[in-house]
């Protein structure tokens, strides 16, 4: 019954208007005054943020990674640093998992509530993101098997498809998926936005990010909302 009430409300989400319209033409001017207004209006909790961090470890505040964008173009993301210094060089670039020794005590608490995505609203004003779409993935990424192999993204079904559309904040997958599924399982999530994406999907989506940061719930291994 889980099972098909998620269907469900995935499919209730990505219904398409009767008038057609998509997102395209509003997705961009929309992207750059709401990240332009978060920018602003966010200021004081960088400063806040960055103190916690430093006070921490005294590493980093900010922390860069190559990631792949719209059509496999690459981009530098930017985040508060929210695991300890220097993890991917000791542990390689692999995705956090439940009560990963990686996160910083500060770090949980910016996972749980998205703010160690803040300074990606600059990626979104500058083009590189959008506030909606699949997540954007590091080139060199890896999953580890049931057999404990690793597999590159790139031979992941679906991979190259997602790349139709930009980069998100947030999404269809980031909602919706279980936060530990394979990634092929993500995979469909993403292309799924991506056949039915529209700006109203998008608000729609971004409403429902806006509940799940007010209610702390982007660790939480089950639904999120």
């Amino acid at each position: 019954m889980k099972a098909r009430s998620a269907v469900y409300e995935i499919r209730q989400l990505t219904t398409v208007r009767p008038d057609g319209r998509r997102g395209p033409a509003l997705k961009r001017p929309f992207d750059m005054v709401l990240s332009g207004a978060g920018l602003l209006g966010s200021a004081p909790l960088w400063a806040i943020v960055a103190l916690g961090i430093k006070l921490e470890d005294r590493g980093p505040v900010f922390y860069g990674q190559e990631r792949v964008g719209k059509d496999g173009t690459r981009f530098k993301a930017w985040k508060f640093r929210s695991m300890i210094p220097n993890s991917d060089k000791a542990y390689g670039p692999l995705q956090a998992r439940e009560n990963d020794h990686r996160v910083t005590r500060v770090g949980r608490l910016l996972r749980a509530t998205a703010m160690d995505d803040l300074p990606q609203l600059w990626n979104i004003f500058k083009g590189d993101m959008s506030f909606v779409g699949p997540r954007a993935l590091l080139p060199q990424e890896v999953e580890v098997n049931g057999n404990g192999q690793p597999v590159r993204m790139e031979q992941i079904p679906g991979y190259e498809a997602r790349h139709q559309a930009p980069p998100g904040l947030t999404g269809v997958a980031q909602i919706y998926a279980p936060r530990d599924i394979p990634r092929r399982y993500k995979f469909r999530y993403d292309l799924l936005y991506i056949k039915k994406q529209s700006f109203w999907v998008d608000l729609k989506l971004i409403a429902l990010s806006f509940w799940i940061t007010f209610r702390g719930k982007w660790e939480h291994r089950g639904k999120k909302f």
